[in-house]
């Protein structure tokens, strides 16, 4: 499992106690990424539970498990 800064639809992300409410970190599938005018990036990502959490993009943690990269 590895960090990355980059955050894009489909990704599986930790997300923030401080948007969930709970005690530890949730993990969620990200479901809709917008650079918003007024809040910069802001991120949409789902939970196995089916709850939906949106927030700023630092309320987030990127786990990148397999993603394909393309070096060209």
């Amino acid at each position: 499992m590895v960090m990355d800064a980059t955050i894009i639809t489909g990704d599986h992300v930790l997300i923030s106690p401080d948007l969930t409410g709970l005690t530890n970190w949730t993990e969620g599938i990200v479901v809709e990424v917008e650079n918003n005018t007024f809040n910069g990036i802001v991120v949409a990502a789902e939970t196995k539970d089916r709850n939906v959490f949106f927030g700023q993009k630092d309320l987030f943690r990127a786990i990148v498990k397999n993603r394909e990269v393309c070096l060209q």
